[in-house]
C-alpha cells in the first residue's frame, strides 16, 4: 500500500497546541460546552418528539419509549465504534502521527457503513418478529411496528453522523458540531409540526422527519470530510486499511464500549418490559422521566466526551498532570450541572409533566411518582460522566463496561425485581429503582477513579520527577 499523505490545517495545528499548552479549564470549557449544548439539543429532539407523540395518543407515547431503547441497543454499535475508534485518533493526534489520523478516520467510515448495512439486512425483513423476540407487548407492535423500520434507516446514517462528529470532536471543532445541530433540529421540528398538527400523521412520520434531518447532517459531514486534499481529518479511499496497526486498537478499545452500551440499553428494555405490571402507559411515564432526567445528563455526557477527547490528546503527548487537571474540571463542572438542573426540574415538575402527559391526569401522576426520585441521582451520575471521561480517555474501556454493566445489572434490575416483590411501593418502584441505580453508579465510579489516579500518579508522574531530578 502506497504511504498516505497526511498534514495539518493551520486551524487544526492551533487546537492541538491549545489541548496540550493553554489554560487546562478554559480547554475543557471551550470544547465541552458547544457539545454539551449540542448533547442538550439531541435531548430536546426526544423530548419534543415525546411531547408530539402525545398529540397523538397515549399509547403513542409508550410505543416511541419502548422502541427507542431497541432501537438505542442496535445504535449501541456504531456508537461505540465512533466512542471507541475517536479515542485512538485523539491519541493519534497528540503523538502528532497524522497519517495514523488519516488511516484511522477513512477506516472507521467504512467499518461503520458495512456494519450498519448489515444489520439492515439481517432486521428490516423480519421487523415484527425481531419486536416479539425483544418482548414488546402487542399493542405496541401494532402502534409502532413500522416507526421501527423507519427509525433502523435513520440509525444507519446516523452511525456515519456518529463517526463525524467524533472525527470533528478529536480535532476541536465543537462549534461546528453544534451549529450543524442547529440546523438539524430546526429541519427536524418543522417537519414534525408540519406532519403531526397540520398532516395529522402518526408515528412514522416522526420517524421520517428524523430521517430527513439525519440526511442532512450527512450531507454537510461528506462535504467536510473531503475539504483539503491531504487533510488529516479528510476521508480517502486510499487511506482504507485494515492493518493491525490502524484497525485493531480502534476495534480492541471499541469492543467494550459497544457491549456496555449495548447492554446498557438492553437493561434498560428490561426494565421498560418489568415495568409494564403496572400498565403500559407506565413504560411512556418512565420514557418522560427519562426524557426528563436527560435534561441534566446529556449535557454532563458532552462535557465528558470533551474531556475525554482533550485526556486522551494529552495522554498521547505525555502531558500526564494536565490528564488529571482535565478530569477535575469536568468533574466540577458535571456536578454544578447535576445541581442546578435537576433542582430546576423538581421546582417547575408539576408544569413539565403537563406538557406530556396528554391531558391523562393517570399519566400526569405517574410521571411525577416517577421523576420525583429519579432526579435525586442527577449529581452522582455527574461524577460518573467525569470519571468515564477519564477512563475513555486513558482506554480503559475494560472498566467502562464494568462500571455500566453493574449500572443496570447490578444496581437496576435486581434492585427492580426486590422492590416490586418485597415492597409496597407499587408505581414508585420505577422511580426509586432509577434513584438507587444512579447514586450507587456514582459512588462505584468515584471508588474506580481513585484506584485509576493513584495507579496513573505511580506510573507516570513519579516517574516523570524522578526523571526530572535525575
Amino acid at each position: 500500500m502506497a504511504a498516505v499523505k497526511a498534514k495539518l490545517s493551520g486551524r487544526d495545528a492551533r487546537f492541538l497546541e491549545r489541548s496540550l499548552n493553554a489554560e487546562t479549564w478554559k480547554v475543557v470549557l471551550t470544547v465541552g460546552l458547544p457539545l454539551a449544548l449540542y448533547q442538550g439539543l439531541n435531548m430536546l429532539f426526544t423530548v419534543l418528539d415525546t411531547m408530539m407523540a402525545s398529540h397523538i395518543s397515549k399509547e403513542s407515547v409508550s410505543a416511541v419509549a419502548y422502541l427507542s431503547q431497541l432501537n438505542l441497543l442496535l445504535s449501541a454499535v456504531g456508537g461505540g465504534l465512533a466512542v471507541g475508534a475517536g479515542i485512538q485518533i485523539s491519541r493519534a493526534y497528540g503523538e502528532e502521527n497524522f497519517a495514523l489520523v488519516r488511516k484511522r478516520v477513512s477506516s472507521l467510515y467504512v467499518i461503520c457503513l458495512a456494519v450498519g448495512l448489515a444489520m439492515l439486512a439481517v432486521i428490516l425483513p423480519f421487523t415484527n418478529a425481531f419486536l416479539r423476540l425483544a418482548g414488546t407487548p402487542d399493542a405496541l407492535i401494532a402502534v409502532g411496528a413500522r416507526y421501527f423500520m423507519v427509525e433502523m434507516l435513520v440509525m444507519v446514517v446516523k452511525f456515519l453522523n456518529d463517526v463525524y462528529i467524533a472525527v470533528e470532536r478529536s480535532r476541536g471543532n465543537s462549534g461546528r458540531i453544534m451549529t450543524l445541530n442547529f440546523l438539524v433540529i430546526g429541519i427536524k421540528l418543522s417537519l414534525t409540526v408540519l406532519f403531526v398538527y397540520v398532516l395529522q400523521g402518526d408515528l412514522v412520520m416522526i420517524a421520517v422527519a428524523s430521517l430527513v434531518s439525519q440526511t442532512v447532517m450527512f450531507a454537510f459531514a461528506l462535504k467536510n470530510s473531503f475539504e483539503g486534499e491531504d487533510g488529516a481529518f479528510s476521508f480517502s479511499l486510499s487511506a482504507v486499511t485494515m492493518d493491525a496497526e490502524t484497525t485493531k486498537p480502534m476495534i480492541t478499545q471499541s469492543v467494550p464500549v459497544v457491549a456496555e452500551k449495548a447492554l446498557f440499553a438492553f437493561g434498560k428494555t428490561v426494565v421498560n418490559a418489568m415495568s409494564t405490571v403496572y400498565g403500559p402507559t407506565l413504560v411512556g411515564a418512565m420514557g418522560v422521566s427519562n426524557n426528563l432526567g436527560g435534561i441534566t445528563t446529556n449535557p454532563q455526557n458532552g462535557f465528558q466526551e470533551g474531556a475525554a477527547a482533550i485526556i486522551s490528546q494529552n495522554y498521547g503527548a505525555g502531558r500526564y498532570r494536565r490528564v488529571l487537571e482535565a478530569f477535575h474540571a469536568a468533574l466540577v463542572i458535571n456536578v454544578i450541572i447535576g445541581a442546578v438542573i435537576s433542582g430546576l426540574e423538581l421546582w417547575q415538575l408539576e408544569w413539565l409533566a403537563r406538557l406530556f402527559d396528554s391531558g391523562s391526569a393517570d399519566f400526569h401522576r405517574e410521571i411525577v411518582t416517577v421523576y420525583r426520585y429519579e432526579a435525586l441521582g442527577a449529581v452522582p451520575l455527574g461524577v460518573n460522566a467525569a470519571v468515564l471521561a477519564l477512563l475513555y480517555g486513558l482506554g480503559k474501556t475494560r472498566l467502562t463496561l464494568l462500571l455500566n454493566f453493574a449500572r443496570v445489572f447490578v444496581f437496576r434490575i435486581p434492585v427492580f425485581w426486590f422492590l416490586q416483590h418485597y415492597t409496597q411501593l407499587g408505581e414508585a418502584s420505577a422511580g426509586v429503582v432509577m434513584m438507587v441505580s444512579n447514586t450507587a453508579s456514582g459512588v462505584l465510579a468515584a471508588i474506580i477513579s481513585v484506584l485509576v489516579i493513584r495507579q496513573f500518579k505511580k506510573r507516570y508522574l513519579r516517574q516523570t520527577e524522578k526523571g526530572e531530578a535525575a
